[in-house]
């Protein structure tokens, strides 16, 4: 008896449903993504063997390099409500332009009264200018501990959450800075905090 041939088809595969997906999971991805801000003087961070990420928010970053000391916190509402508080105590008043701005600038190291005319600068000019750093003199104006505590009760304010400290600084960094920055959160019993590092690289066999 002859074998009855099954005729030949060629296969198609729709894939409409997976470039769909695709599409949405790169748009997630784009839109989650946090951006990565950049330090307002070079810092070469030291080298460590623990990793241990760093968290995507509710984070207090000071970044030290050349003896200066620049301040970071996540979230436009914890900046914009340090603000305003730190407003109050120093009794120096801003727009809500100023407001503005200021929610929106990841990292700054600039005086209190020097910090109205910062936020006037564009993009490009705040690129250009080299901002001293917040005073931190223990002795005599220590405006860093300021904006430390303030940022802490705005964050319990806010979201009823502790703060997360971080340190980053440069690995050639004079100790003397990073222990009056170290002295300075211990003062407010901050004796919990996190130092940023690079990854050591495996020794060679």
């Amino acid at each position: 008896m002859p074998r009855v041939k099954v005729a030949r088809k060629s296969t198609s595969i729709d894939m409409t449903a997976m470039c769909d997906v695709a599409f949405l999971l790169l748009t997630f991805f784009i839109l989650t993504a946090k951006p990565r801000t950049e330090d307002p003087v070079p810092v070469d961070i030291p080298a460590s063997s623990v990793t241990q990420p760093i968290p995507d928010d509710n984070v207090l970053m000071l970044t030290v390099s050349q003896q200066k000391v620049f301040f970071t916190v996540d979230g436009n509402d914890i900046r914009r409500q340090t603000l305003k508080q730190m407003s109050e105590k120093y009794g120096q008043p801003f727009t809500e332009e100023e407001y503005v701005k200021f929610s929106g600038t990841p990292i700054f190291g600039v005086p209190m009264n020097q910090l109205k005319a910062f936020l006037q600068l564009d993009a490009a000019q705040k690129k250009e200018y080299k901002q001293p750093g917040i005073p931190n003199d223990t002795t005599n104006n220590n405006e860093l501990s300021d904006w430390i505590r303030e940022a802490r009760k705005a964050d319990v304010a806010l979201h009823n959450k502790a703060l997360r400290i971080s340190i980053k600084g440069d690995n050639k960094e004079e100790y003397p800075t990073i222990k009056k920055v170290i002295g300075i959160l211990q003062k407010q019993k901050i004796n919990k905090f996190s130092l940023i590092t690079t990854i050591r690289a495996a020794p060679k066999k």
